[in-house]
């Protein structure tokens, strides 16, 4: 049995799949969640996949006496992933203070009780929103950070700056990885589990799914006079298995002694670009349902193209996204299938 990792929003849409993945290499988990955006059965879901039931507590990260008294209960975590923390662009530009407490008191008090009790690793879930709209494409990290075009991407920007602050006043005791990913879809192969938001999505692929299931009635696309080929915006999506293995990747990293700075940072994407309409298009393909949508008025926050040079992460994680965009569509198609199906 390898090393104890504590997962922050464990239940949650990419955590869960990084748990899952945690524990597929042996690791033993730990998971936090105050359920905010989640449900609390994914962790039977999570056996069911693995085998292994993953220790779960329900709290808010907010509470910083609760942090100190799991680090006290369970004193032999190596690292921590912290994925805890509201994420929608369009959702922060309506509730800014919101995110910014929620955000960054998570972070602040994980970071003050990991220096207490001695826990020297930690994946940060960081965003390409860092970067707002790049010069130049694909961006690498050495690109600027610019202006956040969303209070959810100064979150990111300033929780990094919280993490590599952190880390260099600990003088070698505290090691760091941010992972700037692009755009996570897809489910579970197994279908058990998958993106399943509160209420009304905020991201894409939910909304696709729900629509061609029946929930939504239509489906809305922000603009489609963008400058890009289709008028659609262009992200980089990537499948949320693949993501979660570049998590594994970077707690090995740290946990091996082979990162090269005590605070290092990538891009985790495949580095390649897709548009809304592209995206919709795969997955009338893949599942053979015509989907009913609209093209409507651009969002507020919403940056027009962005998708990632991979090349930093490819050779230093030893990571590549090997899933295609059909592999995703078709995935997060199976998942809201199943669980429609099972209510």
């Amino acid at each position: 049995m390898k090393n104890k990792i504590l997962v922050t929003g464990g239940t949650g849409y990419i955590g869960s799949h990084t748990v899952c993945e945690l524990i597929g290499q042996g690791y033993q988990v730990v998971i936090v969640d105050n359920l905010s955006n989640s449900e609390r059965f994914i962790v039977d879901r999570i056996e069911q996949i693995t085998g292994t039931r993953p220790a779960f507590y329900e709290f808010d990260l907010k509470d910083a006496a609760k942090v100190d008294e799991l680090f006290d209960k369970e004193p032999d975590i190596k690292g921590v992933i912290h994925f805890a923390a509201s994420k929608a662009v369009g959702e922060s530009v309506k509730i800014p203070l919101t995110y910014y407490r929620n955000n960054l008191t998570s972070l602040i008090n994980l970071l003050e009780s990991m220096s207490r009790h001695g826990v020297q690793n930690i994946v940060f879930s960081s965003s390409c929103t860092v970067y707002g709209q790049p010069d130049k494409l694909p961006v690498d990290e050495s690109a600027p950070i610019k202006p956040a075009e969303s209070p959810y991407g100064y979150t990111k920007q300033v929780c990094e700056n919280i993490l590599r602050d952190t880390i260099k006043s600990e003088g070698g005791n505290l090691h760091g990885i941010a992972l700037r990913y692009f755009n996570p879809i897809g489910a579970h192969p197994s279908g058990l589990i998958g993106e399943l938001p509160r209420g009304v999505p905020n991201n894409l692929m939910p909304f696709i799914t729900q629509t061609a299931y029946g929930i939504r009635q239509q489906l809305s696309v922000f603009g489609d006079d963008y400058n890009t080929p289709d008028g659609s915006c262009i992200r980089d999506y990537i499948h949320v298995v693949d993501l979660a293995k570049a998590h594994i990747a970077a707690i090995d990293r740290m946990i091996g002694g082979k990162n090269k700075t005590d605070f290092e940072v990538f891009n985790i994407g495949t580095g390649n670009g897709y548009s809304v309409l592209e995206v919709i298009k795969s997955f009338e393909k893949v599942s053979g349902v015509k989907l009913n949508y609209k093209i409507t008025g651009r969002r507020e926050g919403d940056i027009e193209q962005i998708w990632a040079d991979t090349t930093i992460a490819n050779n230093e994680l030893c990571w590549k996204a090997q899933l295609s965009i059909d592999d995703m569509t078709l995935s997060a198609w199976k998942w809201e299938q199943n669980y429609r199906k099972q209510l």
